[in-house]
């Protein structure tokens, strides 16, 4: 009777004892299994951190890149307005873009007020032209009181008779035009297409 008390209650507390271990090992084993979630939930964010990081450093020098291309544009109209030559001919072709722009009888032409003379001459050389391309007369007005900054690289503004309607024929709104257009095609011809989609891959 004792001896089957007493491997009664052995069986009792094998069984207890096992129950204990198996759930002690199972809480160690969620508890390792959780620290390997965060570890790798960690490892990801840091992935992501780094990635993003590397992502804008490579926009950053595609901007800078790019930066570098407007601002040698920019250097390289500075050269053709030092030159009168080259510089009359540029005023004359966006003169005379600001007449078609426009297509009203009467237009007022700012400039900077060094610009003057070539404007004038510009003005005269391209009547003509405008007269014959869209039959009908044109009377233009340079405007005296009030030019374009002294400071700009040059060009022109064309206003319609009430200075409703602008054409803004600067070099420096010319040079913007031009770089927002071809902005896409000088992306892809420095740095090839969609080059985050390959770099993030």
């Amino acid at each position: 009777m004792h001896q089957d008390f007493c491997l009664q209650a052995e069986e009792e507390f094998n069984i207890e004892k096992g129950r204990l271990v198996h759930t002690q090992r199972v809480k160690i084993m969620d508890h390792y299994e959780k620290k390997e979630k965060q570890i790798e939930q960690h490892k990801k964010i840091q992935m992501s951190h780094l990635k993003n990081q590397a992502r804008l450093k490579v926009l950053k020098a595609r901007d800078d890149m790019v930066t570098d291309l407007l601002n040698e544009a920019r250097q390289r109209i500075a050269d053709i307005v030092k030159d009168p030559e080259r510089y009359s001919k540029l005023l004359e072709g966006l003169v005379l873009q600001g007449f078609y722009q426009l297509l009203e009888p009467k237009v007022t032409i700012r400039c900077r007020q060094q610009d003057v003379e070539m404007v004038q001459a510009a003005v005269n050389k391209n009547m003509l032209i405008y007269k014959e391309a869209v039959k009908s007369n044109l009377t233009v007005r340079i405007d005296q009181d009030r030019f374009l900054q002294s400071n700009i690289y040059g060009g022109v503004e064309v206003y319609n008779d009430n200075g409703k309607i602008k054409v803004s024929n600067t070099l420096e709104s010319r040079l913007e035009l031009v770089a927002q257009q071809m902005m896409p095609e000088i992306r892809e011809t420095l740095f090839g297409a969609n080059p985050n989609r390959r770099f993030l891959d």
